[in-house]
């Protein structure tokens, strides 16, 4: 039988931070924010200032550093902290990049959506052309 997205959440062993502590972490230099959401998302509801914009879909080949596609920036020795909307995709995606060896990774638990509600700042980016 196949595993839904559910079983794959429930399997995910991975820290959770709750938004409360994500927030004390922001702005401190030894932290990199993820933001996994698609760019329609970000362009809609805003980004945590500062954070690292990696879509979802490129996140392996951005994490590998043996793939052409690799960014220096997960070769830093600093804390990962990924988010997307509501805490499944970072949940997912946290599991899958510390399965490949990185490293101090966690995710924000309510993700964005969360972070908002918790009076977290916001940053709107530029509009696109």
């Amino acid at each position: 039988m196949k595993k839904g997205y559910k079983a794959l959440l429930a399997e995910a062993e991975v820290e959770t931070l709750p938004v409360e502590q994500a927030l004390r972490l922001h702005g401190d230099a030894g932290v990199v924010f993820v933001d996994l959401r698609d760019p329609r998302e970000i362009q809609r509801e805003g980004r945590i200032p500062g954070s690292f914009h990696c879509p979802r879909g490129m996140l392996e080949f951005w994490v590998d550093p043996e793939s052409p596609y690799a960014k220096p920036v997960f070769a830093e020795p600093r804390r990962f902290l990924f988010y997307c909307a509501s805490g499944w995709r970072s949940a997912l995606a946290a599991k899958t990049v510390q399965d490949m060896g990185l490293p101090n990774v966690a995710h924000i638990g309510g993700g964005f959506t969360a972070w908002k509600g918790a009076g977290g700042p916001v940053e709107m980016p530029p509009p696109h052309r």
